[in-house]
């Protein structure tokens, strides 16, 4: 978190009465939300955290979800100003690559993308010629940053702790909060990845719960608990009130103590390999060799 940032304090002043059109796209494959999000004046409109599709075991990459989004913004006559991704996704596969060659737009991500990729770089022995200064994307978003879609302000909050470069993106009355919260009934996420921190994941998730209780969040997960129907949409009171990990006045130190306790007995995303390899070079598959053929590495004992 910002060294000149306390936990609860926001950058900027939201505004409600900006009201965007907020499309979903769930990937049943990883439980993954994608989103459009649309400005009610334009016909501008971003992309966030897409999903690329694979077959881990066979080796093969489709486009299935991301042609989906791509033929709705291509029936409704929409444009694409921005990719962005909450963070470096380590259960899914980014597709903002293939959008953008299909319908263009800036590719955006937070910051600290840089830290995730110096300590990804290293676990994957990928050498002096991966570049780990966040040049693969289009814009490095700092904490408090702003950018446009259309006649709408977006507004960029640092929320570190499940990794060190997530964002929540607030757009109007809409915050995209990535893996820092889920639906009320399944709390948070883990944050024993390289870089992630409980105590950190806390601070932030007190920063998204001071936006204005009616603010709606958007959730980039969601897996059913107890076998409820998927869901993907809540507000900043709902979580304050009823968020199984944070709700109702939840210590610092007794949401730690969980949140230690609980990631040590999750095993690793199954798609973890193969996500930060591709995620950490904003979704692109990593060069090929001489004769033009891709792979993707295993480190053994490491991760």
């Amino acid at each position: 978190m910002s060294d000149t940032l306390m936990a609860g304090e926001i950058p900027f002043t939201p505004d409600l009465s900006v009201k965007p059109e907020v499309v979903p796209f769930f990937d049943p494959q990883t439980n993954t939300i994608s989103y459009i999000v649309k400005d009610s004046n334009s016909d501008a409109c971003a992309v966030v955290d897409s999903v690329m599709d694979i077959d881990y075991a066979a080796g093969r990459i489709a486009y299935e979800s991301a042609d989906k989004i791509i033929a709705y913004v291509e029936e409704h006559g929409w444009k694409v100003e921005w990719l962005i991704e909450t963070h470096v996704h380590a259960d899914h596969l980014s597709a903002a690559p293939y959008i953008h060659g299909k319908l263009g737009g800036k590719l955006g991500i937070g910051e600290n993308i840089t830290i995730v990729q110096d300590t990804f770089g290293k676990v994957f022995n990928e050498g002096t010629e991966f570049q780990r200064d966040g040049s693969q994307f289009d814009r490095l978003f700092g904490d408090g940053d702003s950018y446009r879609i259309g006649t709408m302000t977006a507004h960029v909050m640092h929320t570190p702790g499940h990794t060190p470069a997530c964002m929540t993106h607030v757009i109007g009355d809409a915050a995209f909060v990535g893996d820092t919260l889920f639906m009320p009934d399944g709390g948070s996420a883990r944050a024993d990845f390289p870089g992630g921190d409980a105590r950190t994941l806390y601070r932030s998730i007190m920063r998204v719960l001071e936006l204005p209780s009616e603010m709606r969040l958007f959730m980039c997960h969601d897996y059913g608990p107890n076998g409820r129907d998927i869901q993907w949409e809540t507000t900043v009171g709902e979580e304050r009130a009823h968020n199984i990990h944070v709700g109702e006045g939840t210590s610092e130190n007794a949401f730690v103590a969980m949140r230690e306790a609980r990631d040590a007995t999750l095993a690793m995303p199954r798609l973890i390999i193969p996500s930060l390899q591709v995620n950490m070079r904003a979704g692109q598959l990593p060069p090929g060799d001489k004769d033009g053929k891709v792979f993707l590495k295993v480190p053994v004992n490491t991760l």
